[in-house]
């Protein structure tokens, strides 16, 4: 598991200990999500199975478009 360090700054990290503490999660679970759904919002797959469900939905297989 790769590790990067990040600045915050002090109201940043005051809210986000907030809303780990309403949600009962830690850090990480939020920092997880957050990546997650900046991924999702560009379109980028975040594995290996994601990447092939979206590689296969652009190009369907029993496709009978005859080429040019």
């Amino acid at each position: 598991m790769a590790r990067k360090l990040i600045a915050l700054d002090d109201e940043m990290m005051h809210a986000l200990t907030l809303l780990g503490r309403d949600r009962m999660a830690t850090f990480q679970d939020l920092a997880d999500e957050a990546f997650a759904d900046l991924l999702k919002k560009h379109d980028v797959p975040i594995d290996l199975k994601d990447a092939l469900r979206k590689s296969a939905a652009r190009t369907p297989a029993n496709s009978n478009k005859k080429k040019s």
